[in-house]
């Protein structure tokens, strides 16, 4: 009985420290622009913030998702451009962010996570077919023509793919979380610095030596 005592004690504290995570912390002020210019000598979530009295309206706009990217830079045909407090320092402690995603015909955003945040995608150009899986290994897609959305869950496996063959695409995605993060699975699999033992790679694809050879090769690792 003590035993069951000391449990339940212990899975309420875990319960209530989970209860009292969140993605990003609240800002304790209107703004916090952040501060690019000085050097940085520790790290904290989010930048430093510059003084108030200094905000112009300039530090809350950016430009940046106005420009195509290069898709040309991956073996997928796809590029993301992301909003950070580089570019838009305006949004620094507020918890989001917004990337444009360009894709090539043909191209995908092949399965990847986003450790921190959830994810809408709305289409604005070409055709999608975008989804995700749940933990239980369920999938979820849908179809995207120009101005309709799906949401993808924090933290799951998701993908963006472009199945018209002659046209781009383009997206717009909002986050969750000033720094998101992003893990495509294949690159985290088979290009990792150092590498994976080749043995885990094997076992956890069910694969063999010259198929990670061929995809390490063909992922550039």
């Amino acid at each position: 009985m003590r035993k069951n005592s000391s449990f339940l004690h212990l899975f309420l504290s875990f319960a209530l420290l989970l209860g009292q995570a969140k993605p990003d912390p609240d800002p304790l002020q209107d703004y916090c622009i952040a501060d690019t210019k000085t050097p940085q000598y520790f790290y904290f979530n989010g930048a430093p913030c510059i003084n108030p009295e200094l905000a112009v309206s300039s530090h809350f706009s950016t430009s940046v998702l106005s420009k195509p990217g290069n898709t040309k830079a991956n073996p997928f045909g796809f590029n993301v451009t992301l909003t950070n407090a580089n570019n838009l320092p305006g949004m620094n402690t507020l918890g989001l962010s917004m990337a444009r995603v360009d894709i090539d015909a043909n191209g995908i955003v092949p399965l990847h996570t986003h450790p921190r945040a959830s994810e809408v995608t709305t289409c604005l150009k070409g055709r999608l077919l975008v989804g995700f899986v749940d933990t239980s290994n369920r999938v979820f897609t849908q179809q995207l023509n120009p101005g309709e959305s799906f949401v993808f869950p924090k933290g799951l496996i998701h993908f963006l793919y472009n199945y018209d063959s002659k046209a781009p695409a383009v997206a717009l995605s909002g986050l969750s979380s000033q720094n998101p993060g992003a893990q495509i699975v294949s690159l985290a699999s088979f290009t990792s610095k150092p590498p994976i033992e080749i043995q885990i790679l094997k076992n956890s694809f069910q694969i063999t030596d010259q198929d990670v050879a061929r995809i390490r090769k063909n992922l550039g690792g």
